[in-house]
């Protein structure tokens, strides 16, 4: 794609620890990420696989064998895999299974960075090194002993097809493993060429049985290849791997297009100057180098999700599988991302990072309507149907506001006003309970599970595609929209100070208890999913009682003790572990519905608490270690939470163009955008002890608001912040604080 370069002048890519949150499993979550090496949204990625038997947690940093490197397309261990296989080096017997074939190695000699991946394999003797393109890979391998060396090529569950040529020294085949959300025909396509004669001989196919064939072609349930090598003197042989969705034929092209005659160091080089100018767009000064790395690692992990899953056929025409339709379709596709978790902070970092591909991403989230009849909720490739809402409404709204450009904005509006007013016939698109909603204005608990974190998130929605509705004139959607995002008040009892679950007759759910997890909220309780307002916090607040109640909620909030109940879940699940093992009160950073709970404080005019909270957290659970992520990263969404709170700004309410202003955490911080200009972001005295603001200063004229608009930032701006070691308490007045809705009505006179 073409998108806006900048000046690389610093080498970050040193910064970067893929082993980041990699400490995790399925019962408590440091991250529950994977230590990939890829470009920057690229369609392939790698990873090392220490244990196939842990399907979604194949790896672990803990982990001393190596099962073989994985092509892997996860997204989330929840998710897990698709279009996957595993490629690893053998001398000696032929063994398949990935338990038995497995080699030891020493930590010291596995190295993985975005960019390449190496390990010595100690019971092979045998070096391994990969280096990835966007849709394909560089591989190359050692062997010291050469004696029956072979490489070992194992797809999984579903049905596979293997054909090695000799004379082309290549391998074709297919995998249609899958974990959902496909279509009947759906396949991954994979092309390996070898630079070495192959040894015929010790070719063949083998099943997931382990009965070895010395056919040179296949079809069957997980059929696997072993390619014999005849090595040349040196024992090194270099693989290009090319993969595709489209076919074998796109495959072969793939590799032609990315590799081509290019030597395993060119693209290695490659790959790391793609990284660098990606990594580079902010560049952060500061003699901390623990920060540093914390930081550059957070931003790679953000420009890892949403994956591009289109390729280019003879060089200049876009086209892509479709999961959808099963059709080939031209034009954009990206997939491999959660809107209910990415809405909040990924995507709006990409509005200041990279709008240009932020506008393609869009195109293809239209193109996913155009084909499937519906805007997607969580695909990887195709719908997956998880988590609470329809918030691609909130991803289209923000852009939408911020003038990002490259999408159909018609078509858009179509496909999220489609969702907010029609069921779908299958449930797993759209909302669900439509036409309870509009009956009610809620989902009613005694009828819809996570009722209340449903029904907010759909008023919030509404909220969202409210603001496409007014920018494209039809003025009646955007006056029953509004109205409709004033349903949160609905659920709001002031009695308990909570959002709580109404029955259809307008009973409220009993019994009550706030640290009861589960039943009317997702992956929490009433602490943790009341605030789901992002629109109108101040709307909120008087609800409840006024800016006073709310400010000592808020207080409660992140002090009272970590309790909980497991509720409905009937079991411990990892969020509640997770929150209850850091002293941060009910606010579980480790789950998205409290990403912004901090930022509430200077929503009401508090900011001091918004700034000692958001440092305080940024301070003490992130870092760049395998267990550096205080829950899951969620295609990115955790990290760029980390890269927002370092900034000292925060996009409150995505759907409105402003950032609320926090506590930055570096010295100097300089932002490049597309356009050719460029943020600063200073800030004086910056230390643990220093989370205040005293004041802030914005093109030397000193800045009263609580918020920068993001018009402001993209013209250009330098910011500077006076930092203290003692709160400003002083309240700030009504016309400086960020958006809420009930604030906009008031002073429009409605």
């Amino acid at each position: 794609m073409s998108e806006g370069k900048v000046v690389t002048n610093m080498n970050v890519l040193q910064y970067v620890n893929p082993l980041q949150g990699t400490a995790s499993t399925f019962r408590f979550s440091n991250g529950n990420t994977l230590p990939l090496v890829a470009r920057p949204f690229g369609m392939a990625a790698w990873s090392p696989q220490t244990d196939e038997a842990g399907k979604g947690w194949f790896f672990h940093p803990s982990h001393r064998h190596f099962e073989g490197i994985r092509l892997t397309h996860q997204p989330s261990p929840w998710i897990e895999d698709y279009g996957h296989l595993t490629i690893m080096p053998q001398t000696g017997p032929l063994v398949i299974s990935a338990a038995k074939r497995s080699s030891s190695f020493r930590s010291e000699e596995m190295s993985i960075k975005p960019d390449y991946f190496r390990v010595k394999l100690q019971r092979y003797n045998t070096l391994l090194e990969l280096s990835p393109t966007e849709r394909c890979a560089s591989m190359r391998m050692t062997f010291d002993d050469q004696q029956g060396a072979r490489v070992m090529v194992m797809p999984f569950d579903g049905e596979s097809s293997i054909t090695i040529d000799p004379e082309r020294r290549r391998l074709t085949g297919y995998t249609r493993a899958n974990s959902g959300g496909v279509p009947e025909n759906f396949a991954m396509y994979v092309v390996i060429d070898f630079d070495c004669e192959l040894d015929v001989q010790a070719s063949g196919t083998f099943d997931e049985l382990g009965n070895v064939s010395t056919q040179l072609h296949g079809i069957g349930n997980r059929l696997g290849a072993h390619v014999g090598l005849r090595l040349p003197q040196s024992g090194e042989v270099n693989l290009q791997i090319g993969t595709s969705f489209i076919s074998i034929e796109q495959a072969i092209s793939n590799l032609s297009q990315e590799i081509g005659s290019k030597s395993f160091d060119l693209v290695r080089a490659e790959a790391a100057q793609a990284w660098e100018d990606m990594l580079n767009r902010i560049q952060v000064e500061d003699p901390d180098e623990d920060k540093l790395s914390t930081f550059y690692t957070c931003l790679y992990r953000v420009c890892l999700f949403p994956r591009m899953w289109y390729e280019w056929r003879n060089s200049d025409e876009m086209v892509h599988y479709s999961p959808y339709n099963g059709q080939i379709v031209p034009g954009p596709m990206y997939c491999d991302n959660g809107f209910w978790d990415t809405y909040r902070t990924s995507y709006p970092l990409f509005s200041l990072l990279c709008p240009s591909r932020l506008g393609e991403i869009l195109a293809s989230y239209v193109n996913a309507y155009k084909e499937g009849g519906w805007m997607p909720k969580w695909s990887s490739p195709g719908e997956r149907s998880a988590m609470p809402g329809t918030l691609i409404d909130a991803v289209f709204a923000d852009a939408f506001v911020k003038g990002v450009e490259g999408y159909d904005a018609q078509a858009a509006y179509e496909g999220l006003l489609k969702h907010a007013c029609q069921a779908a016939d299958d449930p797993h698109f759209g909302r669900k309970g439509v036409s309870a909603y509009q009956q009610y204005g809620y989902l009613p608990a005694d009828q819809f599970h996570e009722s209340v974190s449903n029904t907010l998130d759909y008023v919030y929605g509404d909220f969202c595609i409210a603001q496409l509705a007014k920018g494209l004139g039809k003025n009646e959607d955007y006056t029953l929209l509004m109205e409709r995002a004033k349903n949160y008040a609905k659920l709001l009892d002031p009695s308990v100070g909570f959002m709580r679950g109404k029955r259809a007759d307008g009973r409220w759910e009993e019994p009550f208890d706030p640290i009861e997890w589960g039943g009317a909220y997702c992956e929490g309780g009433a602490w943790q999913c009341s605030w789901a307002v992002q629109h109108d916090i101040v709307g909120v607040a008087e609800l409840m009682g006024g800016m006073d109640v709310f400010l000592a909620r808020m207080e409660a909030l992140m002090t009272t003790q970590p309790l909980f109940k497991v509720g409905s879940y009937g079991l411990e699940i990892h969020e509640m572990s997770e929150m209850a093992s850091i002293d941060f009160g009910q606010f579980a950073i480790s789950n998205q519905p409290s990403f912004h709970i901090p930022y509430l404080f200077a929503a009401v005019g508090s900011p001091a608490g918004t700034q000692f909270w958001v440092r305080k957290t940024a301070e003490e659970l992130f870092s760049a270690a395998p267990d550096g992520l205080p829950g899951d990263e969620d295609n990115g969404s955790l990290c760029a939470w980390y890269i927002f709170a370092s900034m000292g700004m925060f996009p409150l309410s995505p759907g409105v163009p402003e950032y609320v202003i926090g506590s930055p955490m570096f010295q100097r911080m300089t932002v490049h955008l597309e356009n050719g200009k460029q943020i600063v972001i200073e800030a004086d005295h910056i230390a643990q002890s220093h989370r205040y603001v005293e004041r802030v200063h914005v093109n030397n004229e000193k800045y009263q608001s609580l918020f920068f608009s993001h018009d402001q930032l993209i013209e250009g701006a330098l910011i500077q912040f006076e930092m203290s070691d003692t709160p400003t308490n002083a309240r700030v007045e009504d016309q400086y604080l960020p958006y809420s809705m009930s604030l906009r009505i008031q002073s429009e006179g409605k």
